[in-house]
């Protein structure tokens, strides 16, 4: 059987730990800071980790990162 291909999109945005849940950049912050509250900005840093339910989806387009 030929190799499954892994989207690259995907292979860019996220990433998947050691137990398997999938590591995504926290979203809203590219422009419009200004509009956004402190709190929002200050709880969206770093990274979070996706829901069950969009994991599945990204790791269809995963198939070797697992």
């Amino acid at each position: 059987m030929p190799k499954m291909k892994t989207k690259s999109s995907a292979k860019k945005r996220f990433k998947v730990t050691a137990t398997g849940r999938v590591k995504v950049q926290q979203a809203g912050k590219r422009h419009g800071m200004i509009k956004r509250t402190s709190k929002f900005i200050r709880n969206a840093r770093g990274t979070t980790v996706l829901s069950k339910a969009d994991e599945g989806i990204v790791k269809k387009y995963m198939p070797y990162d697992r």
